[in-house]
């Protein structure tokens, strides 16, 4: 028997960590805006709000699944001159809005959710992505 070599462990990439705290504070965010309408008795608002903020971190997970596949089949295909396969996740990125989209009217109109809860729990995620940015560059200060 033969034992197979161990792989170096590959070194993360530039901006690894803000993609996961990204990841994690989005719904953080969202839980945190829905337990203040909660405690405002604002049942409505809460709801929209944790939902919105798990549609934002559907978004943010489909993107960043989105952006690895373009990269490595861009990677793959770098010395084709016509690359094949990027359609489909030109199109998978594009019905990302749209499912997203649906979704928000699916909510307000049959879970009676005010529309502007669903759009500030959305909002988690661009609140999330601020606040990740900010602590790396806090971070790389001297």
């Amino acid at each position: 028997m033969t034992s197979s070599p161990l792989e170096p462990p590959t070194a993360p990439f530039l901006g690894e960590r803000t993609i996961l705290r990204v990841a994690v504070l989005t719904p953080v965010l969202g839980i945190t805006a829905s337990l203040v309408a909660v405690a405002l008795h604002r049942w409505d608002w809460a709801e929209g709000l944790l939902l919105g903020a798990g549609l934002g971190w559907l978004n943010f997970h489909w993107l960043k699944r989105g952006v690895e596949a373009i990269t490595s089949a861009a990677a793959a295909q770098a010395g084709v001159e016509k690359p094949r396969g990027a359609s489909a996740t030109y199109l998978a990125a594009a019905f990302r809005y749209v499912l997203i989209g649906l979704s928000v009217y699916v909510i307000f109109k049959y879970l009676h959710v005010p529309l502007a809860s669903i759009v500030l729990g959305l909002c988690a995620l661009a609140a999330a992505i601020i606040v990740a940015s900010v602590w790396e560059v806090l971070q790389s200060a001297p």
